[in-house]
């Protein structure tokens, strides 16, 4: 199954899915509007042909007048869809626009909600930027819990994977589930995996992996932090130190800061990015549990309001389960198209 296949089926099947929420918004037409609104263009004469079948068959499909009640509905949906309240407003006016008292099928509606959802994301969706100097440093930051561990062993399995020479540093020192995970994903992927005793100074782990990586000759050296939101000024001093630390062998270090998000945590993202990016300067993102939720439309929220790069997304546990950020593929899937 490829990787959109999994993200539309996943995405869909979820409680409150926003293309079942667009059918029953054309659904919901009233009398009036139908009555009021253009008649449709004349069927074509029986047998003309593949063309005329689709066209018939497109007919078929519930139609309901594009008007205010109707833009309301949509906007009340794309907000329930995490989208927030400013996004799904510039969504809805993108689409009225030239569009008013027309009537529209659920497909054609799907389209245009698909095409200005891609049309946002576009911009944003890049890979991960790889660049000649050894070793890059990746910076992965993120609350406990978001998948930001599975996430680093999962890129730098896939790394590993394309010929790259991989090293990870167990940042979180503090937990020991999270390196003992690391240390699982290291051994799947053939990556060497540092480790500090538990409590240890995570900077000091950082800079011992730097010796390591550059003595090895990795092109990556991942390093995972602790994500413990509850006390932020000693996050915000030990994120610190870790950059500080780095920056003695390498002053352009860390070349690249992830931020991994949780889809299921909703509009709790946009606040997780707007701390992080305070805490370290976050040049990425990486989005996590899309399987787990109906509320995908968070993404869009991120792209409209903060612009970041969005370098790939995560539909369940397996390696390849993540992959790289597609702005069409997802629009389409988030809204139930093929």
């Amino acid at each position: 199954m490829s990787f959109f296949s999994k993200l539309r089926d996943r995405l869909t099947r979820s409680s409150s899915k926003i293309g079942d929420g667009l059918d029953d918004i054309v659904a919901e037409a009233s009398p009036e509007s139908v009555a009021e609104a253009p008649a449709p263009p004349p069927e074509p004469a029986p047998g003309g042909g593949i063309v005329g079948r689709l066209f018939k068959g497109a007919e078929a499909e519930p139609r309901r007048a594009l008007d205010d009640a109707m833009l309301e509905d949509l906007e009340d949906m794309l907000v329930q869809a995490d989208m927030g309240v400013e996004t799904a407003l510039r969504i809805t006016a993108n689409i009225a626009e030239g569009r008013m008292g027309r009537r529209v099928s659920s497909t054609e509606l799907k389209e245009l909600l698909a095409e200005e959802i891609a049309r946002i994301m576009g911009s944003v969706a890049r890979p991960l930027p790889l660049y000649p100097k050894k070793p890059q440093v990746v910076l992965v930051v993120g609350v406990n819990g978001s998948g930001k561990t599975t996430t680093i062993g999962k890129l730098a399995s896939q790394f590993r994977a394309a010929g790259k020479n991989v090293v990870i540093a167990a940042g979180d020192t503090f937990r020991a589930a999270a390196v003992e995970q690391l240390q699982v994903w290291g051994q799947r992927a053939g990556v060497p995996v540092m480790v500090a005793a538990q409590g240890s100074d995570p900077a000091s782990l950082a800079f011992d992996a730097m010796v390591k990586a550059e003595a090895d000759g990795a092109d990556l050296l991942m390093i995972d932090t602790a994500g413990r939101l509850q006390n932020r000024q000693d996050l915000m001093e030990e994120l610190a130190k870790i950059v500080r630390v780095i920056r003695k062998k390498d002053p352009e270090a860390p070349h690249n800061t992830l931020l991994v998000l949780d889809a299921t945590t909703g509009q709790n993202a946009l606040s997780q990015v707007e701390t992080f990016r305070k805490l370290a300067d976050v040049s990425g993102l990486v989005m996590t549990k899309l399987d787990g939720t109906a509320r995908g439309g968070v993404l869009v929220a991120l792209a409209d309001r903060f612009g970041l790069p969005i370098h790939a997304i995560g539909v369940g546990e397996q390696i390849d389960d993540l992959d790289a950020f597609d702005a069409r593929d997802f629009a389409r899937a988030l809204v139930g198209l093929a």
